[in-house]
């Protein structure tokens, strides 16, 4: 049986895939390692929309410059940040700790204030930027579940985010388009990284212990 380790070591960025469906099993496992992810303050000012229909998908091979994986893949995953309604996210977040823990929102009013308090101190832009290092922490998360479950992945930036906000609605509703991630089955017989050798910097160049 193949370790962690082991799945990591063969997991790429695949070029070419099958078209062939994942099952639910495997999307599911991705879909909760992803909601579980950590965020700054456990915020999660992202959201993630998961595009299943064709019609869906080949609206926005264009936007990504007609990489076969957007419509080849099982599901097309794009992780989306809150531009705006911080407030409102906050609040949601605080009754959402008061619900699950069971403990009253008025105990939790200095940790609101805290959260509050520090998107008040930073720019739209800085804010949008934050969200987005969030949602890059979920795109390793989901990776590293796919790896784990044997599912083939491809992450991309290599797409115009205004159009695939403007073909999506995002803007409307109050979402920018940040990474992406295709799930599916590689095409080994068609992709020229199937069989190459990761490339990696050795460990003791890479790491180092003080």
């Amino acid at each position: 049986m193949s370790t962690f380790i082991d799945k990591l070591g063969i997991r790429y960025a695949t070029k070419k895939m099958t078209g062939e469906k994942i099952s639910d099993e495997e999307l599911n496992t991705i879909l909760e390692a992803i909601r579980l992810t950590p965020t700054s303050l456990g915020l999660q000012p992202l959201k993630v929309l998961v595009l299943e229909s064709d019609a869906v998908k080949e609206s926005i091979k264009g936007a990504c410059y007609g990489q076969s994986q957007i419509t080849d893949g099982s599901q097309i995953l794009v992780f989306a940040v809150y531009t705006e309604g911080y407030e409102a996210l906050t609040e949601r977040y605080i009754q959402n700790i008061a619900d699950t823990r069971s403990v009253p929102v008025e105990s939790l009013n200095d940790f609101k204030q805290m959260i509050l308090g520090h998107l008040k101190n930073l720019s739209i832009d800085d804010t949008i930027a934050w969200a987005k290092k969030q949602a890059y922490i979920a795109l390793g998360f989901g990776l590293v579940a796919a790896a784990e479950v044997g599912v083939d992945s491809t992450p991309m930036e290599g797409f115009n985010p205004a159009a695939v906000d403007e073909i999506l609605g995002l803007k409307a509703k109050g979402l920018a388009s940040t990474v992406i991630l295709a799930l599916g089955k590689k095409d080994a017989a068609n992709d020229y990284l199937a069989n190459a050798k990761k490339v990696r910097r050795a460990s003791a160049d890479f790491f180092e212990f003080l």
